[in-house]
């Protein structure tokens, strides 16, 4: 079974801050690339905190539904 989060994401080196996050210090979160187990995700406030790590399929579903605005929020 993959991975699916890891307690110290401080362990892992290269997070860059995700390009769908917001301008804004202290709302960010970051992804990391090239992780065998798929993408980790983080909050960037918490870089010792955890990180959740998403199978390549689901991240990539995620990322596309978010492209096709079908996660826009109405109201």
């Amino acid at each position: 079974m993959a991975e699916c989060s890891i307690p110290d994401a401080s362990a892992l080196i290269g997070w860059r801050k995700s390009s769908y996050s917001g301008s804004s210090e202290g709302s960010c979160l970051e992804v990391l690339d090239g992780h065998p187990a798929g993408v980790p995700v983080r909050d960037s406030k918490d870089p010792h905190g955890p990180a959740v790590v998403f199978p390549d399929a689901a991240w990539s579903s995620f990322i596309a539904s978010v492209n096709e605005g079908e996660l826009a929020c109405h109201g």
